[in-house]
């Protein structure tokens, strides 16, 4: 792999500054700048190595899209570029929200699907209510911990009630 690309995060592959909401229009058209760049079928008269190179590449830059253009994808990842979050890692959620969450599994049971389902998502959107500034107006110098924490509580707890969401099926 090229230097340039080595040891790069997602946002500097993408020259885009470290931020929970990113710029879609940014990433996109930086993407196909970077596929134009690197993609494997510019390479076929190429050597092995180099074809191996752009094939690496432009599987990175593809995982990269898919990261930075899910929101929930992208605060887990920040989280991780932070130290905040490791893969798999258990989370202990609040008691009080534990609580809640069993009354909605019961309700589960008891009500509609659509009122189900609008009830979720009233309390995401309560919950996102609780850290939007913090998300909307993230500045990676300024950031404090204890910020990055809140969203990382709001990230379990959202993961947590779409698990809930999933039992419903289609």
């Amino acid at each position: 792999m090229p230097k340039y690309l080595c040891g790069m995060n997602y946002f500097e592959l993408f020259e885009l500054p470290v931020s929970l909401q990113v710029n879609k229009s940014s990433l996109a058209k930086k993407y196909f700048e970077l596929q134009r760049q690197h993609h494997p079928d510019f390479y076929t008269n190429a050597g092995e190595a180099e074809q191996k190179d752009a094939l690496e590449i432009s599987a990175n830059i593809n995982k990269g899209l898919k990261v930075l253009q899910q929101p929930d994808e992208t605060i887990k990842y920040v989280l991780q570029l932070k130290g905040l979050l490791e893969e798999e890692e258990k989370y202990q959620l609040p008691p009080d929200f534990l609580m809640e969450m069993m009354e909605m599994n019961e309700k589960l049971l008891e009500e509609d699907p659509a009122d189900f389902r609008k009830e979720v998502a009233e309390l995401e959107n309560s919950l996102y209510g609780e850290i939007k500034d913090i998300v909307e107006n993230y500045d990676d110098n300024t950031i404090k911990r204890e910020d990055l924490l809140k969203v990382k509580e709001y990230y379990f707890k959202k993961k947590y009630l779409h698990r809930i969401l999933d039992r419903l099926g289609d």
